[in-house]
């Protein structure tokens, strides 16, 4: 190692021992000590971050305590898997539905049920639709009364309910107003 490499090691240490005992002398970091705690923290990927902190790609919010960050509460963010429950206004990753509700879930703000999009999926009013799906029925006690919608893979002949959107090479013909449990019906074939 050159001098140099050791003098910049050196001081770096000397900053990380100064930032430690900012901290224990004063019970918080302070001054040029709170700017380095909040770019490292900044830096950090996942975990527990406090308000403000963005959401990497692939992230969601797992988890809420209120006491967290000097009591502005703190969020666990966690890599996105399928089967995992998100907190309330937690993103929702591309090619995830929510297929459950839990009103007491991540500390009394309500939680979510992610899940990987699959033909003959029940998911909850407000997931997303995820590409190449529609929607064929309506359960409006679903999802802890929330109402839940059936997302199947589009096909020629499929009856999708209002809101369904149609892929691109498919159109809506026929309708039936009983269809989708009294929502109404569109018959969806290729163009």
């Amino acid at each position: 190692m050159t001098m140099a490499a050791a003098r910049r090691r050196v001081a770096a240490m000397m900053g990380t021992v100064a930032l430690l005992a900012a901290v224990v002398l004063t019970g918080t970091a302070t001054g040029a000590a709170a700017a380095a705690t909040e770019a490292s923290s900044a830096a950090r990927v996942g975990g527990w971050t406090c308000p403000g902190t963005p959401v990497p790609d692939g992230y969601v919010i797992t988890a809420y305590d209120r006491n967290g960050c000097s009591g502005r509460g703190a969020w666990l963010q966690q890599p996105v898997r399928d089967g995992i429950w998100t907190c309330s206004g937690s993103p929702i990753v591309s090619g995830y539905v929510i297929t459950m509700y839990d009103r007491n879930g991540c500390s009394g703000i309500g939680a979510w049920y992610h899940r990987l999009a699959r033909d003959g999926i029940w998911t909850c009013g407000g997931s997303p639709i995820v590409s190449g799906y529609v929607v064929t029925q309506y359960d409006r006690n679903g999802c802890s009364g929330i109402g839940a919608w059936y997302h199947q893979l589009v096909r020629n002949g499929i009856w999708t309910c209002p809101g369904s959107p149609i892929p691109p090479g498919y159109r809506s013909t026929t309708y039936n107003a009983t269809g989708c449990n009294g929502l109404g019906a569109w018959y969806t074939i290729r163009a």
